[in-house]
């Protein structure tokens, strides 16, 4: 994993090794790489994961407004472009090899699981600063690194006619872990600036109960209707 040693993630996530492992290991997980997970659960997925994209969009607006410095506003409001103007055109492009066309993905309702994580994003957004909102996006956006690179490198993935080859790659591949990187090395930066005596207690509670929401979403996804 490209998280240094040291780094406020690689901290984190050795301080909730536990859940990080149910998250990342979950049967959701375990399933996508040997190609056996049925095609509803994977499409109620992608509905959900389309709702989702639009509150990641509203935690980087949030960020924005939470930031203190030019530099910062822009990154968030950059990250809000991408969500908005080609993440989302390219979650409906992929969803649409699936059967899923655009109008089906706006109209669903929320699961539970979505609104969970989410809402449990911006709630620690809007309470405490830009640290604590980033702590709390770290397991999608860094997990999503972690989970398709081990993916790809674990001999047992399927390769030849896994239906899911594509999101894999898609997460293992060098333009999505550069993403990550990104959100480890842009929490060491805050980490430095917003960290004092005490603080770490606060920041692991906050990255464990987003990585449980995490598992709870893959959760989800193997209960189609939940």
């Amino acid at each position: 994993m490209f998280a240094p040693e040291g780094s406020l993630f690689a901290r984190l996530r050795e301080a909730a090794v536990g859940d990080w492992q149910a998250y990342t290991r979950h049967e959701f997980v375990r399933r996508l790489g040997d190609g056996s997970l049925p095609d509803a659960c994977f499409r109620h997925y992608l509905i959900q994961d389309y709702l989702f994209l639009i509150q990641f969009a509203r935690a980087y607006a949030l960020a924005a407004y939470k930031s203190e410095t030019l530099a910062d506003i822009r990154a968030a409001v950059r990250s809000v472009a991408a969500i908005v103007d080609t993440e989302t055109s390219l979650h409906v492009k992929y969803c649409a090899g699936w059967g899923l066309d655009e109008d089906a993905l706006a109209n669903a309702p929320e699961a539970t699981a979505t609104m969970a994580y989410t809402r449990y994003v911006l709630e620690k957004g809007n309470s405490g600063d830009v640290l604590d909102l980033f702590v709390a996006l770290a397991p999608c956006i860094v997990g999503y690194a972690e989970i398709g690179g081990a993916l790809r490198a674990d001999p047992d993935t399927l390769v030849d006619g896994n239906p899911y080859a594509e999101w894999i790659e898609m997460y293992a591949g060098a333009e999505y872990q550069e993403v990550a990187a990104g959100a480890v090395s842009q929490l060491d930066r805050l980490d430095r600036v917003r960290s004092g005596p005490g603080r770490f207690d606060a920041l692991v509670r906050t990255f464990r109960q987003a990585t449980r929401l995490e598992a709870a979403f893959w959760d989800m996804g193997l209960a189609p209707g939940r």
